[in-house]
């Protein structure tokens, strides 16, 4: 009845029972044994290059032939950072994931690439090496092996031949060949692409096209500028420009910081550091050009709705108008963008930001006019009653106070207003009244225009900032009666004595000015004849702006990449050629940024005491000449912009990717023209704006250029969920190691012998909370971990961890294992007999709805119909003391993705000398697998109405869909609005109506 165990897997004979207990059986599976099955197929798999997915051409090629008529499929996770910290449990959940779902498409029949590789240029690497001394580069190596081990112990079924680090040169070459194709590009807005640079530069030359630029102020033709001239004018249309641009300079640690690393008191997160605000020459790359297309291309993307949300809010899109003020006595005028310019005849006094370029000429003029406000004139500022305190010097004191400030403050709700008249008014264009201008801090010239046109009657900051500095208010917009009331003030209260501004949307007063009745009008009507007003008068017109600002590229650091990039003596960027890259980083022992006492100072990177590579001859088709180097590097962000495109031919060193290869993974047979990308990418949640937009960008600038054929890298996302786990603070609110704390007699918690409080939070280092694979290898296997992480909940949710709870998961595997190995012999109890019709119905049912759930990647409800055949099968074991065949492989195989492992060495223990990995996926009969019809009383209302037959395993999706068709409800609703459908399987329906 029974057969020897065949074992091409690890020894399990021998000595097993030598180093067993009396009472414990020698064969039975448990954490000595996951270790040594584990183990040997991780070696297997790597010798065997299992997982290796074959190229259609190139050095990776081999074996195309055997899989060129599988539809192809490209899985991959977002990049992980290489922390110093190693993995805990929470970090690997989606990469368990994504690792299931591959494994389960190939033997689906699909040739899947699931590469992996390393995020490892950044800060915390950098600070690190500051903190011990250690250079960045051997902190990355140790961490990437620590990862890599942590990793290939759970089985995770990559194409190792694929691995990569951002930090490899042999990487950010072609990182930094990418900003070379940028560099080398401009947007042209007619034709709504990136062309080279060199057809611009044609274009000027022919005099097909202008040469329109800030370089060009005086708009003389093409001919008439100098060569340096020129260069500047395109250096002004380029992808990638140099650009002077506010940022939060920290003098203390001699660098620039960004927003997340300043506290909400604007000091340095490291160091506790004052940090300013001001203007330094930064490399900055031209994103808002794509702002439309990155809008609407969202709607070829199967995204999460939330994500796509999320994307489009940051973005921001608006429409509305440009407006001109003509600065009173000056041939100047003031540009802002609004949304509402129906409120312009409101408009009482404008703002610019204190960095606005226009700030100094406006204070040029001396004195202060007649008659200003003591106010007006920023007197907290001056700390010298002796010192002239004109416009000019007032607005230096004002700067000097503003640059303490982050932007989070500036703008936060219910800072304190304050600002400093410029000593110069505008015309207001719709009414003709000069209006003061003032600098304050509220106003970001990061946003918009730098400038607004303040109408206080019907914005809350301008009308503190109003009230504050005595300025008029004056309404256009008429409140309604309750408002009024609600406030407690007559319907002719002035609107400088109402207790805040009114920003609804009631109807518009009478506004007494020639070419404009608004009597009855909704906004939008109002907006648009404003924007008509402002066209005919030549003072304005239609716009559609964004929130999206230019993406800032320059780090004042010295783990990241080189830039491509190297000075004139002219001060001149200049891009290299392709044939001198990679540019490499210099090996630096000391790389600490420069800290300064002055904040005036300007920032002195670390690459710039790399002397003998800083300063560089070179023959740039002139003749050798020196040039200096840039000296900043990339952000973290520009490794991972275009990972995916690195793994499909990661060993080609001629160009970014070969054509053919990025096709065959990028676009599959049959997807329209020029859709497509990475067929599914897993991360979590909180990448869902700036790398995603990032990547998106860089994406269509070489889709632009030919270099890739899909209009967006990746096609579907999905955002895994969160660990979490419970954590403990102390009585000085500080955590303690979660680890160490014990439940106490009481129901509470006690943390060496000291009361601690428990709080929920993500699973991680800094809550003290987290735990590490490592001892969930040692004490249950991998295969249980990926079992457990699997069964905790759907991928997409956040989880609670509970290592106590994986007693469950690991009991089924030993169960599975006991059905199949007699524990004691570790003889096969597999028999080939026929199973009767209960068990075959039950595998067929159970075939079929695991392989919906694993191609819906539900695995927590795949896993719970797993345990469901397993414990049925186990009930047959234990009657007949054997298994059939025809139960037992069906079963091996749809646990395979699930825990490998432990399938890999039953499948070789049934005599198959072959890995399961490319074995088909079992197949159901529809007539076995169907399950009896139940009848379903549908209510409307509470109140029955008809029935509905559906499939007993129907669930609540495909009871809806049957239910939605059938006639009885569109009879039953057609006359109501449905608010909710609430369906019990098995049970009754409900449609909730008005």
């Amino acid at each position: 009845m029974t057969e020897s165990a065949s074992r091409p897997g690890p020894d399990q004979s021998d000595d097993a029972a030598s180093v067993q207990s009396d009472d414990h059986p020698p064969f039975r599976y448990d954490a000595r044994l996951a270790d040594e099955i584990e183990r040997h197929w991780q070696e297997y798999w790597r010798a065997e290059g299992t997982f290796n997915a074959p190229n259609p051409s190139g050095p990776l090629s081999e074996g195309f032939d055997q899989v060129a008529g599988r539809p192809k499929f490209f899985v991959m996770d977002m990049f992980p950072y290489p922390s110093g910290a190693g993995l805990h449990v929470g970090h690997p959940l989606g990469y368990i994931g994504t690792d299931v779902y591959a494994r389960f498409l190939r033997m689906m029949g699909r040739n899947v690439l699931h590469p992996f590789g390393y995020d490892a240029f950044g800060l915390p690497a950098e600070q690190y090496a500051l903190d011990t001394g250690q250079h960045p580069a051997i902190t990355t190596q140790h961490n990437i092996a620590n990862m890599r081990r942590q990793l290939r112990r759970l089985g995770l079924g990559h194409d190792d031949r694929r691995e990569f680090a951002t930090t490899d040169v042999s990487y950010y070459k072609w990182t930094q060949w990418i900003f070379l194709q940028i560099f080398n590009s401009w947007f042209d807005a007619d034709t709504d692409r990136a062309r080279p640079i060199a057809e611009l530069a044609a274009e000027f030359e022919s005099g097909t096209r202008e040469p329109v630029s800030p370089a060009n102020p005086d708009g003389r033709p093409w001919a008439e500028l100098t060569e340096l001239q020129r260069r500047q004018v395109l250096d002004s249309y380029r992808l990638a420009y140099i650009s002077e641009e506010l940022v939060n300079w920290c003098p203390g640690l001699g660098t620039v910081l960004a927003n997340e690393e300043i506290t909400p008191d604007g000091r340095s997160d490291i160091g506790n550091y004052p940090v300013y605000r001001r203007p330094l020459r930064q490399w900055m790359l031209r994103i808002t050009a794509y702002a439309e297309r990155l809008l609407a291309d969202l709607d070829l993307l199967d995204w999460p709705e939330s994500i796509k949300t999320m994307q489009r809010n940051w973005i921001g899109p608006s429409d509305g108008a440009s407006i001109e003020f003509p600065v009173a006595g000056s041939r100047s005028k003031i540009r802002v963008y609004t949304t509402r310019p129906d409120t312009l005849a409101g408009a009482t006094y404008m703002v610019l930001a204190p960095e606005h370029p226009l700030v100094d000429e406006l204070t040029s003029g001396g004195a202060w006019p007649e008659g200003t406000p003591e106010t007006w004139r920023f007197p907290e500022g001056n700390h010298d009653p002796a010192e002239d305190w004109t416009p000019a010097a007032a607005i230096r004191g004002y700067r000097e106070a503003s640059a303490l400030l982050t932007d989070r403050q500036r703008v936060q709700e219910g800072f304190q207003k304050t600002g400093v008249f410029t000593g110069s008014y505008a015309v207001n264009p719709m009414t003709g009244e000069p209006i003061p201008v003032f600098a304050a801090d509220y106003v970001l010239m990061g946003y918009g225009t730098g400038a607004i046109m303040a109408v206080p009657a019907h914005d809350e900051r301008d009308f503190e900032f109003a009230q504050k500095f005595g300025l008029p208010i004056r309404a256009v917009l008429e409140p309604p009666a309750d408002w009024f009331g609600a406030h407690g003030i007559s319907a002719s209260t002035p609107p400088a004595q109402w207790p805040e501004a009114y920003v609804g949307d009631h109807g518009y007063l009478n506004l007494d000015v020639p070419g404009i009745d608004w009597t009855g009008l909704d906004k939008d009507a109002a907006i648009a004849d404003a924007i008509r007003w402002l066209s005919e008068r030549g003072a304005g017109h239609y716009e559609r702006s964004h929130r999206l600002r230019d993406w800032l590229f320059s780090r004042q650091r010295y783990w990241g990449e080189p830039f491509p990039i190297v000075y004139d003596a002219d001060g001149e960027p200049i891009a290299l050629p392709e044939e001198l890259l990679p540019v490499v980083l210099p090996e630096m022992s000391d790389f600490r940024p420069e800290p300064h006492q002055d904040e005036n100072s300007d920032p002195v990177p670390p690459l710039a005491r790399a002397t003998p590579w800083v300063e560089v001859e070179l023959d740039l088709g002139d003749g050798p000449r020196r040039y200096r180097r840039e000296l900043n590097t990339m952000p973290q962000w520009a490794g991972s912009c275009w990972y995916y495109l690195r793994y499909l031919d990661p060993t080609n060193d001629q160009r970014l990717v070969a054509p053919d290869i990025e096709r065959y993974w990028m676009v599959a047979p049959g997807t329209p023209p020029d859709e497509g990308g990475v067929d599914l990418y897993v991360g979590g949640v909180e990448h869902a704006v700036l790398h995603l937009l990032y990547a998106r960008f860089w994406h269509k600038v070489l889709y632009d250029l030919g270099y890739v054929s899909t209009k967006e890298p990746f096609k579907r996302l999905y955002n895994q969920g969160y660990i979490l786990a419970d954590a403990y603070l102390d009585a000085r609110g500080m955590y303690v190691q979660a680890a160490d704390v014990v439940k106490a007699d009481d129901g509470g918690f006690l943390f060496h012998g000291a009361p601690v409080r428990p709080r929920a939070g993500k699973m991680g280092k800094s809550l003290k909370n987290a735990v590490t694979p490592d001892d969930i290898y040692a004490a249950y296997g991998a295969d249980t971990l990926r079992l457990y992480e699997m069964a905790m909940g759907p991928l997409d949710a956040d989880r609670p961890w509970q290592t106590d709870d994986m007693v469950g998961v690991y009991r089924f595997l030993q169960r599975l294992w006991r059905n199949i190995v007699d524990e004691q012999t570790g003889d096969l109890l597999v028999a080939d007999k026929p199973l009767d019709e209960e068990a075959e119905r039950r595998l067929h049912r159970t075939i079929k709805i695991v392989r919906r759930d694993f191609g819906e990647m539900r695995f927590n409800t795949a896993i719970a119909r797993l345990i469901e055949l397993n414990n049925y099968a186990s009930r047959l074991a234990s009657r007949d003391g054997i298994i059939a065949r025809a139960l037992a492989e069906p079963l091996v195989l749809m646990v395979a993705p699930l825990a490998p492992h432990i399938a890999e060495t039953l499948w070789s223990r049934m005599g198959h000398p072959q890995s399961l990995a490319y074995e088909p996926f079992p197949q159901f009969d529809e007539a076995l697998a169907a399950e009896k019809s139940v009848v379903l009383p549908v209510q409307v209302n509470g109140k029955r109405r008809f029935q509905l037959e559906v499939a007993g395993d129907a669930d609540e999706a495909e009871i809806r869909e049957q239910l939605v068709q059938h006639p009885d409800y569109a009879r039953h609703t057609d006359a109501l609005t449905v608010e909710r459908i609430v369906i019990v399987p098995g049970r009754i329906a409900n449609v909730v109506a008005r």
